[in-house]
């Protein structure tokens, strides 16, 4: 299994890019900025995109996807798994025909660019020995997180979210987990900012890791734009005994 991160700032800014990683040649999870920079035979291939939730910066490449690969979707569209909430977001804000045509119809009603299919927490997708399962997270819409696996390695995917009980104990319920994603939008000085927005800062991340008991890599993302360094040094003082990776675009983990 290939894991490439296309994007995971949380914000904009030169060489910056939202969030969207790429599991091996046809699979996205989420959909943001990032997927900009691959080339469009890159974006022809992709055949599938789990949406953790309806953020912008999480779907932001989604509309524009659809239109640049939508003449190779006519006989097989791009399926999009995600929750029935994030589904009708899309459609009622951004592929309304106002912000953005709606490539859940277009090209033609019977054969979309686009093509939904329900994904809840709980749900799990199978392709051979690859599997995406679906685990509720906490945040200020419903949010789901990801566990990836192809039965010689897994990966952890939070998405965006705060405290937790769920994502711990269904990862602690699997045989093994390898690389753990997870989000620090913050620092401890705007802790009461991430209580309202329900995202993590170090200190909060630091006590739920402790929930944890895989030894993965732990790669921190959706760092706030001109703060990365200053909240991942407050990432390491709060977490010992861990490894920790301070994750940018353009890593590639090959498991």
């Amino acid at each position: 299994m290939r894991l490439e991160v296309l994007g995971c700032s949380g914000g904009i800014g030169r060489g910056l890019r939202t969030t969207s990683l790429a599991i091996d040649d046809d699979i996205l999870i989420d959909c943001g900025t990032g997927i900009g920079d691959l080339p469009v035979e890159r974006l022809r291939e992709i055949r599938r995109v789990f949406l953790t939730h309806a953020h912008l910066d999480h779907v932001a490449g989604l509309p524009l996807l659809a239109d640049t690969v939508f003449d190779t979707l006519k006989s097989r569209p791009l399926a999009v798994h995600c929750e029935d909430h994030t589904h009708q977001v899309l459609r009622e804000h951004i592929f309304n025909w106002r912000i953005w045509p709606d490539f859940f119809v277009l090209p033609r009603g019977q054969e979309p660019a686009l093509h939904h299919v329900p994904f809840h927490p709980g749900d799990v997708w199978e392709d051979g020995e690859r599997r995406v399962e679906a685990i509720r997270m906490e945040h200020t819409v419903p949010a789901m997180g990801y566990f990836i696996s192809n039965g010689r390695s897994a990966i952890a995917f939070t998405g965006d979210t705060t405290r937790t009980e769920r994502f711990w104990q269904v990862l602690n319920a699997r045989p093994r987990l390898d690389v753990l994603i997870i989000e620090c939008a913050f620092g401890n000085e705007d802790i009461e900012v991430c209580r309202l927005a329900k995202h993590y800062c170090p200190t909060i991340l630091a006590e739920e890791l402790e929930r944890l008991e895989h030894d993965p890599l732990i790669c921190i993302t959706h760092l706030k734009p001109g703060c990365e360094q200053a909240i991942f040094e407050q990432v390491e003082r709060a977490i010992g005994g861990r490894r920790l990776l301070r994750l940018r675009g353009g890593e590639h983990f090959d498991l």
